[in-house]
């Protein structure tokens, strides 16, 4: 590449110097900047008794061009990085939602890439997860924030996945089922929620709040597969995460909130310790992770 060559020249000090790190000959070299020179209708080098001197417009190439190659060698190590895994361990916290979802399509095409790079996962709450990352534990971890949620510790480095859209969960023949709702129109209904300190509770009573009323909660429960087989018996409605309903029962449906309504919805992010480098397997376990989350967000869409 031209500018790569130009920025040989400007490193070495002058054209023959740059030619040879370039592995070129001195007149080949001169023709190409002279074509360069021509594309853009300016010099980039001002000739020396000793030497070359960078022009304005030079200066410019070149700092693109230095930059550019950076993320060259940083694009071909993560490739090589890729290319050489053929064994290792990744030890890997996550939480129930997160696993039977996202993580989940994750590794199936995680084992099916690289085989004989083993993932060994914990299951955990949030803080327990945190501690987990920070003794060194597990070498990533999955988590969610919501906008209130105690911000990660600094010594974090935090990769958004995706954005964990909440939904109203109501029986399969409720006429709502895959429209948009407003949560002041449900004001009359009889919520099921997580147990009270769970964050999804949170998420209820913040949104009921402030459409003006306090919600009639009817049943809590422990998990989201109770949730779903209360909804579907018709005790009641519920504000549930997407991905606590991506593989859901069939006798349930879901509706979207109003934009309007501004419904706390959750990020999903991947962590590590900041002064923690990725492995060749941390990386392709992050990169198959956000391949599941785009995937899911795409059929979201659709």
């Amino acid at each position: 590449m031209t500018l790569f060559l130009l920025l040989d020249i400007a490193e070495a000090g002058s054209l023959t110097a740059g030619a040879e790190r370039a592995s070129m000959t001195p007149s080949a070299a001169s023709q190409r900047i002279s074509k360069l020179e021509h594309a853009i209708k300016q010099p980039v080098l001002t000739r020396l008794p000793r030497g070359v001197q960078l022009t304005e417009a030079g200066e410019i190439l070149t700092s693109r061009a230095r930059l550019f190659r950076r993320e060259m060698r940083a694009a071909s190590g993560d490739l090589e990085a890729i290319r050489g895994l053929e064994r290792g361990t990744v030890r890997l916290g996550s939480f129930p939602t997160v696993s039977a979802s996202l993580l989940s399509d994750a590794l199936k095409e995680y084992h099916a890439r690289w085989p004989g790079v083993d993932v060994r996962v914990q299951s955990a709450v949030r803080p327990r997860l945190l501690e987990m990352l920070n003794s060194s534990e597990v070498d990533l971890a999955l988590l969610w924030s919501y906008s209130w949620t105690d911000e990660a510790e600094r010594s974090l480095s935090l990769e958004p996945l995706m954005e964990d859209e909440t939904l109203l969960l109501i029986p399969i023949d409720d006429e709502r089922a895959g429209g948009e709702v407003r949560v002041s129109d449900l004001s009359s209904g009889r919520w099921i929620i997580r147990n009270d300190d769970h964050p999804a509770a949170e998420v209820l009573y913040r949104s009921c709040r402030a459409a003006g009323f306090e919600p009639e909660v009817v049943y809590e429960a422990h998990d989201y597969q109770e949730i779903e087989a209360m909804v579907a018996a018709g005790v009641g409605i519920a504000m549930v995460p997407r991905l606590a309903v991506v593989h859901h029962r069939s006798d349930v449906r879901t509706a979207r909130f109003a934009p309007a309504d501004s419904v706390p919805t959750r990020v999903i992010y991947v962590a590590s310790l900041a002064r923690r480098q990725y492995t060749p397997a941390m990386y392709a376990v992050s990169r198959a992770l956000r391949g599941a989350a785009d995937r899911i967000a795409t059929a979201a869409i659709a």
